[in-house]
């Protein structure tokens, strides 16, 4: 196979080591030599040396859960190009397998171009994505506090969530705290809400006649207590990200685009600043949208064999992307007027609610990445995009629908009257 790189190194990356194999060709000799450098700063450092002495001009390593990315901030201080490999994609044949054959055979496929860059976003972008990630896995323990918060209150036999939409509001946590304080009268609990509540005081006597002992009680405490500790922790890292974005060399552009996607349907604040965390704001990376939507996991794989296609389910792709474009798909399927309304309710009767809001999903994305790419406002097609398609196209897809009901449908045009 021909070799595009003479200078390349393969670098097999673990939690207290990296394998690293300098690959050199020397016209028809390839000349291979292995070395193994801790994971302190002082051993990358020395590997850093090593390649730079060496003369490499790439160098690729695995993606491997969180360890290459101290070995990606050291290695990037070098002149060469780094290269991040997705595992599932260089996997070796079974058979052999040594972290010294590992960095070998990642060291032959880099010198013949045959790694796929994974995609890696400069140090504010990974700031953003760290920070944010976390924000969304202590938005899922505060519920988890929240779910256990409403188990309590049923094993005490007190229906709250059943007359009050959020029991942590201002009427349920009021309610929640005057229970922990030891009020058990149904009707001074009542009397604590709010008049503009919908639940009438008969049905939140009602809701709130229970039987709440002092277990339940500490229960409430600890579980309250733990979700205002997850709440107060969300509200600093609120604003670690202000401060992030404040701090960018392109702070201006930044607080444009977020600006731009918030007037996408189903897109907040949050949201925007979530997307560009994930996709970063230079779409080079990606030459077209449908390449960013097969990134993120949007659209189905191909799985064809012998001139038959077969069914296939969605990638894993951008995980934290996805399950945020999908979040917003939902909310803009509740806004009325909207083209992502009317493409959902389109596809849901067809193929389902699934697949339809992860289309939905993928349109989204499409329009986001022209947006960041050209800098241009959103523009909806309107609720009625699908009615305005030519005749022929829409008498066609009535015709499929009839023979799929097995009716045989031949069609003419009208006669022009009179």
């Amino acid at each position: 196979m021909e070799v595009i790189h003479e200078r390349v190194a393969g670098l097999d990356v673990h939690k207290k080591s990296v394998v690293a194999c300098i690959r050199l060709q020397q016209g028809s000799k390839v000349k291979r030599e292995c070395r193994s450098f801790g994971t302190t700063t002082a051993g990358l450092e020395e590997l850093l040396a090593w390649l730079t002495e060496a003369g490499c001009t790439h160098v690729a390593m695995e993606a491997t859960g969180v360890y290459w990315q101290p070995v990606w901030a050291i290695l990037s201080e070098g002149a060469f190009e780094l290269i991040l490999a997705n595992a599932a994609h260089i996997k070796n044949v079974p058979g052999r397998k040594t972290d010294m054959n590992d960095a070998m055979w990642i060291a032959d496929l880099l010198a013949c171009g045959l790694i796929r860059p994974s995609f890696v976003p400069d140090r504010p972008i990974q700031d953003l994505r760290a920070l944010l990630r976390t924000r969304k896995q202590l938005v899922r323990e505060q519920t988890r506090h929240e779910q256990r918060i409403q188990k309590t209150l049923e094993q005490a036999n007190i229906k709250l969530d059943a007359v009050i939409s959020d029991i942590l509001g201002v009427n349920g946590r009021r309610m929640i705290e005057a229970m922990i304080a030891g009020e058990s009268n149904p009707q001074k609990l009542a009397a604590l809400a709010d008049r503009r509540l919908k639940a009438k005081p008969s049905e939140l006597s009602d809701a709130l006649r229970g039987r709440l002992t002092e277990n339940h009680r500490f229960l409430l405490r600890i579980h309250l207590k733990q979700w205002d500790a997850e709440q107060s922790t969300i509200d600093e890292i609120d604003r670690q990200v202000d401060r992030v974005i404040a701090g960018m060399e392109q702070a201006a552009r930044f607080r444009l685009l977020i600006a731009l996607l918030c007037k996408i349907p189903g897109v907040a604040k949050l949201s925007a600043i979530t997307i560009l965390a994930e996709i970063g704001t230079d779409m080079s990376r990606f030459r077209t949208a449908a390449q960013l939507v097969a990134w993120a996991g949007l659209c189905p794989g191909q799985n064809q064999s012998a001139g038959k296609r077969k069914s296939s389910r969605l990638r894993k792709g951008a995980p934290w992307l996805k399950t945020a474009l999908v979040q917003c798909a939902w909310a803009a399927k509740r806004q009325k007027n909207s083209y992502y309304r009317a493409q959902f309710y389109r596809l849901c009767g067809r193929r389902g609610p699934q697949k339809a809001i992860c289309a939905v999903a993928a349109s989204m994305l499409t329009a986001i990445y022209h947006i960041i790419l050209h800098g241009t406002p959103y523009q909806d097609l309107g609720p009625d995009h699908f009615d305005r398609r030519p005749v022929e196209a829409k008498a066609q897809r009535l015709v499929a629908q009839l023979a799929r009901l097995g009716y045989e449908v031949q069609i003419q045009p009208a006669a022009a009257a009179a």
